[in-house]
């Protein structure tokens, strides 16, 4: 071996079917876990219920922080909300970018107090749960910063037109 690489093995550890959580036997349900497969459709519309139960075991794990566990519960709390700033119930699935935004942000800010190993303890979906938020971090920043803006823009210049 190489000095600079390491050669990592992973280790993949099996629970018995009554150790399974409900949501990891709901999940497999939909998505068969299959080792070095890609991710899919499937995978990327259980990325907000993923990130939710996240947080919510986040919430009940005693290794995680009070003040953590405060954030928490505000996203989880925002997510099982009827109140939203973009309800569903009129814009669809639309209507769930809010809520991924705000689950999003909430574990963006959780991970930087609680040990890595532990989100990840609690992760159901298929990859690194921390590749998962910052990508979703990542994701919500450019879409509040930059898209969210420049189409209020052109909607105000179209008003102002009409």
């Amino acid at each position: 071996m190489s000095q600079g690489t390491r050669n990592e093995e992973r280790v993949v550890i099996e629970l018995n079917a009554r150790e399974r959580r409900l949501w990891d036997r709901v999940r497999e349900q939909i998505v068969r876990y299959e080792p070095g497969a890609a991710s899919g459709l499937r995978d990327t519309l259980l990325l907000l219920p993923d990130l939710t139960v996240l947080l919510f075991r986040l919430l009940r794990d005693s290794r995680v922080p009070p003040g953590a566990k405060l954030l928490a519960g505000l996203g989880f709390a925002y997510v099982i909300s009827p109140i939203d700033l973009l309800p569903e119930i009129l814009f669809g699935p639309i209507g769930l970018i809010d809520d991924l935004i705000v689950v999003a942000a909430a574990l963006s800010r959780l991970v930087n107090y609680v040990h890595p190993d532990v989100v990840r303890g609690h992760w159901s979906g298929k990859g690194d749960a921390l590749d998962a938020i910052h990508r979703t971090t990542e994701w919500s920043e450019t879409l509040v910063t930059r898209r969210i803006p420049a189409a209020l823009g052109r909607l105000t210049g179209l008003l102002r037109r009409g």
